[in-house]
């Protein structure tokens, strides 16, 4: 199958998905993986790693506005439900229960 067969709306959101995966180890990946680094090495990697981020979300946009009929809030919203939908497990598998930090203290 190619990709031009694939539903405008499925491209747009298979496209968001990975860019958030690119997205979150970009923003909390180093807290982990760079920790003995200094700040401005973790920086320059994230956003290294934050540019296949917009590799991926501004095609996946572009798709979703033009050929999938999504409205720029209904793409907003559908950006972070794939956040949320990619950070929860991560945080759980990768950072060992960061997820649950806001209720520690509770």
């Amino acid at each position: 199958m190619s990709w031009s067969a694939i539903p405008a709306s499925v491209q747009t959101i298979l496209l968001l998905a990975c860019s958030n995966l690119f997205m979150t180890f970009a923003w909390y990946g180093h807290l982990k993986r760079l920790a003995g680094s200094p700040w401005y090495i973790a920086a320059l990697i994230s956003w290294g790693i934050a540019l296949f981020e917009y590799l991926l979300q501004v095609p996946a946009n572009r798709i979703g506005f033009e050929h999938g009929g999504y409205t720029v809030g209904q793409l907003k919203i559908m950006q972070e439900m794939i956040t949320l939908s990619v950070f929860v497990p991560f945080a759980a598998l990768c950072m060992m229960g960061g997820v649950y930090f806001m209720f520690r203290g509770a």
